[in-house]
């Protein structure tokens, strides 16, 4: 099994071989994880930056100290992959953050939608954004990735639009009998760049809308014969997109 990971604000420079491993990472690890000397783990910023180290002690219940390898930058991944996922219902938000982290994705983008049900506003919009991070960074580091997906503030279908201007293959799930849409499993995708899907609200996505991503340069597509929710949509549209772009080679 690899190591577990552990979250720092930022790695010390190659002199550096011993590291104090503390706060609330140092706790999880001495209190839930136990951890003792002798062990392997991971520190990383979630930003690419990572190094091995090697516990040398615990102390109490939330200090380890560590023999730390090398620091290492892994690049971002190509193509990158971004999904605009429009605003679920109750706790689904977390779980499709969670799933796509795990999957691979590189980067989440809130979307309220004009079908959505849940609405980000003032006070409770920053602390389901907050969620969603926190969602991101604790599967990240389950999922053992040193590069975290950013969760970007909520956007209007707007800002969607110019994501979507501006990628290298940009896409709409979107399924419906009456509306023509290609299959997502055959599309010819970059071997670089930018991908950006859109996922829609249960309600689906609003003629309006897909007429502004049409005009913006995205087409749509469908996963297969059967409709997946919100939530679960994204997680298995990544699947499918890093499977073939070879990122899962």
């Amino acid at each position: 099994m690899t190591a577990p990971v552990f979250v720092v604000e930022s790695l010390p420079g190659d002199d550096v071989r011993q590291y104090v491993l503390d706060g609330a990472e140092g706790r999880h690890a001495v209190s839930v994880k136990r951890m003792r000397a002798g062990e392997a783990l991971v520190l990383t910023d979630g930003a690419g930056r990572w190094a091995e180290g090697e516990v040398l002690a615990a102390e109490g219940k939330d200090r380890l100290t560590l023999r730390l390898g090398p620091v290492i930058e892994e690049p971002p991944a190509s193509p990158r992959i971004t999904v605009v996922q429009a605003l679920p219902k109750g706790d689904r938000g977390e779980l499709a953050v969670e799933t796509m982290t795990e999957t691979g994705v590189d980067a989440v983008v809130p979307w309220a939608a004009s079908r959505c049900i849940t609405q980000w506003r003032g006070d409770r919009g920053l602390k389901a954004l907050a969620k969603w991070r926190a969602t991101a960074r604790e599967a990240g580091k389950q999922s053992r990735r040193v590069r975290f997906p950013e969760v970007a503030d909520a956007a209007t279908s707007k800002q969607v639009a110019e994501l979507l201007a501006d990628a290298d293959f940009a896409a709409v799930l979107h399924e419906d009998r009456d509306y023509g849409s290609a299959a997502l499993a055959t599309a010819e995708l970059p071997s670089s760049g930018e991908i950006v899907l859109v996922v829609g609200p249960e309600g689906g996505v609003s003629p309006e809308e897909l007429a502004l991503f049409e005009e913006a340069g995205a087409k749509a597509y469908r996963l297969g014969a059967s409709v997946l929710r919100t939530s679960t949509a994204g997680t298995a549209a990544t699947a499918l997109l890093l499977g073939r772009t070879g990122r899962w080679s």
